[in-house]
Order: C-alpha cells, then structure tokens, then sequence
C-alpha cells in the first residue's frame, strides 16, 4: 500500500510517442527504501518508465506523484539522483567540477556546492580524481564519478538506467557495489534498470517489463 513516505507513486500510467506505446497501464510504487531491478528485453520500456520515476519525462496519461519530495522533482532540484549508461561528464571541467555542477545549476552557494562534492567523492573513494579531467579517466572510473554527482545534492531516489552496460563484469560488479554502498550510505531509494541478471539478482525488488507493462509480482 502506497504511504506518504514513498518516493514515487505512479497510477495507470501510459506513455505514447506518436502510435507507439513505450508504457501502458503500470502502476507502481517505490518505498522510501527500495532497491529495485527493471528487467526486460530492449524495447520493452524499461528507460521511459525510468524516465517517468525520475520525473524527466511526462506521463500521456495517468498519475506520477512524489510524496516524499512534496512535488515534482523539477521543483526540488537534487532530490532524485540520475545515472545514465555513458557518464556524460562535462570534458573542459575536472572530476570535483563535474560532480558540483548540478548542486550550482540548482543555485546551492559555491563553497557549499564544492564541499558536497568533496563529500561524495570521499564516499566513493575517489578522492583522489578531483582534479583529473574525464578523458584521464577510465571508463569505470567515469561512470562511479557519475554516480557521485548524483550522489552529491542527498537525493530520496538514485534513478540508473544501464549503468553497467559498457563496462566488463568484474566493473559492472563494482559499481553496483559502489550504487548500493550509496544509496545505503545516504538512506535514498535506489531503482536500476538493467539487461545483466548478475546485476538484476544483486537487487530484492524486480519489475519485470514486456510491451510497456510489468508482468510479474512483486511489481508494485
């Protein structure tokens, strides 16, 4: 049962571009601790259901609430955190510039914006990456910089939609370490999307997707 200590409440949810369907009817609810797995073939809609949790995008139809956050993510700014399949680090700014980037873009104050990124980078233990640019860095070592600039602002929810999907299996085992290790660290949700039933089964939570739908319990 949906409380008002969840982090995200969808209803009948149904996103359409054009004549496709991309999520049909889903209903779901993340719990303030959750740690779920999104499961599914390519094309099955895995992403925009992410992209619905997190707020980046907009139902067709249906309800998407966040009552935890007391709104829409977009006017609470650093409350869901959002980890793509690339790292998309800013090239000309360094390690502990990418990861303060969102808190300034929220207008946090600089030194408050550069210690918190400080924090997440000693969360993660890179620390010692800050003033390494993103071409001097592996692409593991990317995409846990990118998971500490979601880190970074304290979010409720860390979105990650493929995190692991350019890295090998011993990196992609990594970096669900270093996701759960956070999101534990800083009390958020956690909601992953995934191909790799390695990374899947790492997760007691499985939404399983075909055509737009979750198919199987528990599924919300």
């Amino acid at each position: 049962m949906a409380t008002t200590g969840d982090v995200f409440i969808g209803e009948h949810l149904v996103r359409a571009f054009g004549p496709t369907t991309a999520v049909r009817d889903v209903t779901c609810v993340v719990p303030a601790s959750a740690r779920i797995a999104v499961t599914g073939v390519s094309g099955s809609g895995k992403s925009t259901l992410l992209h619905l949790v997190a707020g980046i995008d907009e139902p067709t139809s249906g309800v998407a609430g966040w009552p935890r956050l007391g709104g829409h993510p977009r006017r609470h700014p650093g409350r869901i955190g959002i980890v793509l399949q690339r790292p998309a680090l800013v090239p000309t700014l360094d390690v502990g510039e990418n990861v303060a980037l969102p808190l300034l873009l929220a207008e946090r104050p600089a030194e408050a914006a550069r210690h918190a990124a400080a924090a997440a980078l000693r969360l993660l233990d890179l620390a010692d990456l800050t003033a390494r640019l993103p071409h001097e860095l592996s692409g593991g070592q990317a995409q846990r910089v990118a998971v500490a600039r979601a880190v970074a602002p304290g979010p409720d929810l860390i979105v990650a939609d493929e995190p692991t999907a350019a890295l090998d299996s011993a990196g992609a085992a990594h970096l669900v370490d270093v996701l759960l290790a956070a999101a534990d660290r800083i009390g958020a949700a956690l909601v992953l999307a995934t191909h790799d039933t390695a990374v899947a089964d790492r997760f007691p939570g499985r939404w399983r997707m075909a055509d737009g739908a979750i198919r199987t319990e528990p599924a919300c």
